[in-house]
């Protein structure tokens, strides 16, 4: 059984690092998942897929996966940006590159 350990991107509703700074793991569907055919809502029997679990870090998902005998692939996330500090005050200094207008 493969499963998928990474970090979660922050949503795009989110200014925070709220909920990012836990590791996930994931187990991959075994099967596709298929129509209803009276609904017609996607489903399948694999109740592994809905499954998540969250570690408070790398080594302790992988531990998990290691030791559950499941084949994992770790992605690692981006380097984060720099947070560049800014004030309100810079949009009205003098010498500002670009013209200030209403």
């Amino acid at each position: 059984m493969r499963v998928r350990i990474y970090l979660p991107p922050r949503t795009a509703m989110q200014s925070g690092r709220a909920k990012t700074q836990e590791w996930v793991l994931e187990y991959e569907p075994e099967t596709p998942r298929r129509p209803d055919p009276l609904m017609g809502w996607s489903g399948g029997a694999d109740t592994r897929a809905q499954l998540r679990l969250f570690f408070p870090s790398r080594e302790a998902a992988v531990a998990y996966a290691e030791r559950e005998g499941l084949v994992y692939e770790v992605e690692t996330p981006p380097a984060p940006r720099p947070v560049r500090p800014k004030a309100y005050a810079d949009n009205f200094r003098f010498g500002r590159g670009e013209n200030w207008t209403h």
